[in-house]
């Protein structure tokens, strides 16, 4: 397992996962210019594109988001004891809007990218996140403000006519451990979309 990730726990998930995240729609129409919101830690711009498949392994979790640094743990200690190479950084998947959803039924995965099935899984599950257009935004700044690109993407999604998907992905470029101040981490959000009815 790649050395960077075995470093990357609970830090990242509970300080990433500490504020809920919405799940909204739009309409439909056609690109334009990204969206931009300046913020407290600087601008969250909103953009598209189309995301390629990515097989990953996982481990589900049911409940409040904010425990989703406990289930990362496990995660990366079950592919350190099988032994497993991993391609790229950790992110989450985000399936239910906590507005909507009761804080225990909420579900997530936590995801570790491949390059392809393993042999050896363990106790971890494969999966493919399926080719999608999606919009997203870079975050800079510490994990815990990646929820201030929600409301840009989902604006972004309504001038453009365009209708939310699931699951949300919060992918966590920059390991926590290796930067001497929050501030420069960097995390990518993406929402799947369709074009409006």
């Amino acid at each position: 397992m790649n050395v960077r990730l075995a470093a990357l726990s609970a830090a990242l998930l509970l300080s990433a996962c500490s504020t809920p995240r919405p799940l909204e729609g739009g309409l439909h129409g056609t690109p334009r210019e990204a969206s931009v919101t300046p913020s407290a830690s600087g601008a969250v711009e909103a953009n598209w594109k189309e995301r390629l498949a990515q097989p990953y392994l996982y481990l589900e979790q049911r409940g409040d988001y904010r425990e989703l640094g406990v289930a990362m743990r496990a995660l990366l200690a079950e592919a350190a004891e099988v032994g497993l190479e991993t391609r790229g950084a950790p992110f989450a998947l985000f399936y239910d809007d906590p507005g909507r959803v009761a804080r225990e039924e909420l579900r997530a995965r936590v995801c570790l990218p491949v390059v392809e099935r393993p042999k050896r899984i363990g106790a971890l599950r494969y999966d493919v996140l399926p080719r999608a257009m999606v919009v997203y935004a870079e975050v800079r700044g510490p994990y815990p403000d990646v929820p201030r690109s929600y409301p840009v993407l989902f604006n972004y999604l309504k001038e453009l006519g365009w209708q939310a998907g699931a699951p949300i992905r919060e992918i966590y470029l920059v390991n926590p451990s290796e930067v001497a101040d929050h501030a420069e981490l960097v995390a990518e959000v993406q929402i799947p979309w369709s074009a409006g009815e």
